[in-house]
């Protein structure tokens, strides 16, 4: 990746305050981008974004991507270099308990950020992030690629495969002229783990947050497998594909998977007992869902083979580690008597040296 194509460049990030996005930003405000953050607020408590005081650091809107006549007012001030489209609704539970929402946000507001982007006079490269559950999940081993058929049985799921066909048909429809200069791509990346998640209903931030208090942590499906990856990798995935878009337009209206390699498809039973070596009090107890309407997978895999044919990216860390990697992210959050607020950007740092040595 040539860090230095984000130098200086305005970049408008959809859902900044979240767990990528801050992540998202953090990383480009080091690579000396102009971030534009667009978020509805701060989605949890404690919040990543708010302990690395991003807010000093960028021009942090509270925009909801619903409102489709703020966003375009946005857009067409701030006249962006870049577009990372992440704001979402994306608890699978709470999908289930607000629909309306979860579609109206995940499908509208995909809509809005398209509508956007036609506002824009000039050249722009847009990454668009959906998810991996965007696929008719019919738990094969093989995983899916790019071309298997989308479906979603619950609404988060239904809502990013409805975003996915919204933006496939605004591409053809109004972002295919011969004098067209914004260019789109779709990034679906695998469950995404790392410090600085307290999203809901989600196995690292549940285990660290019951850990910390000392308590077990309720497991609901310790054999289900998830395709598990740093968010660091995924965000490489996302910055390499802008960086492609720029410097090949065949890449317009193109769609890439990034996920873990075959082997780090692991249990959720199976990432516990690996955390459970740099946490002491790790304790866990198995539940039964008594929610009958909340279905879950038991297995989801992805192929990211199209990602590292051309785009030359694959994950680089190992399983241990990521897992090592966000240990010790937590436990300087928790532990330490004076938190290192700079741990963020250290481990950034120490990816682009890891991804530089292991890419020759």
């Amino acid at each position: 990746m040539n860090e230095n194509q984000f130098k200086n460049k305005k970049i408008i990030i959809t859902g900044h305050t979240g767990f990528k996005g801050s992540w998202l930003t953090a990383w480009l405000t080091l690579l000396g981008a102009k971030i534009i953050g667009i978020s509805s607020g701060i989605p949890s408590n404690p919040s990543h974004f708010k302990f690395l005081n991003l807010k000093r650091k960028i021009k942090h809107l509270i925009v909801d991507i619903r409102d489709a006549r703020k966003l375009k007012k946005v857009f067409v001030k701030e006249k962006p270099d870049y577009v990372f489209h992440l704001a979402a609704q994306a608890i699978v539970r709470k999908s289930y308990l607000y629909p309306k929402l979860t579609f109206e946000t995940n499908t509208i507001g995909t809509l809005n950020v398209l509508e956007a982007i036609k506002m824009i006079k000039k050249k722009c490269i847009a990454v668009l992030i959906t998810s991996d559950k965007v696929y008719k999940n019919l738990e094969i081993n093989r995983g899916y690629n790019e071309n298997d058929i989308l479906g979603g049985y619950d609404a988060y799921s239904a809502s990013k495969a409805s975003a996915e066909l919204v933006i496939q048909s605004y591409i053809k429809c109004f972002f295919r002229s011969k004098k067209n200069n914004k260019f789109i791509a779709v990034a679906r990346a695998g469950n995404v783990i790392g410090g600085g998640d307290w999203s809901e209903d989600r196995l690292i931030p549940d285990c660290v947050k019951s850990w910390s208090k000392k308590k077990p942590v309720k497991i609901r499906s310790p054999k289900s497998t998830r395709p598990w990856q740093h968010v660091l990798e995924a965000l490489n995935g996302y910055l390499t594909l802008a960086i492609k878009l720029k410097n090949n337009s065949n890449f317009h209206g193109e769609v890439f998977n990034f996920g873990p390699n075959k082997y780090y498809d692991l249990s959720v039973i199976s990432v516990m007992k690996l955390i459970k070596k740099n946490w002491k009090d790790a304790k866990w107890k198995i539940i039964k869902n008594k929610n009958n309407y909340f279905y879950e997978s038991k297995l989801l895999k992805i192929n990211s083979s199209k990602a590292k044919k051309y785009l030359k990216w694959r994950c680089v860390l190992s399983f241990n580690e990521t897992i090592d990697m966000i240990s010790y992210w937590y436990k300087n959050f928790y532990k330490n008597k004076k938190v290192d607020k700079k741990f963020t950007f250290k481990q950034i740092k120490d990816f682009e040296n890891i991804l530089k040595i292991r890419n020759r």
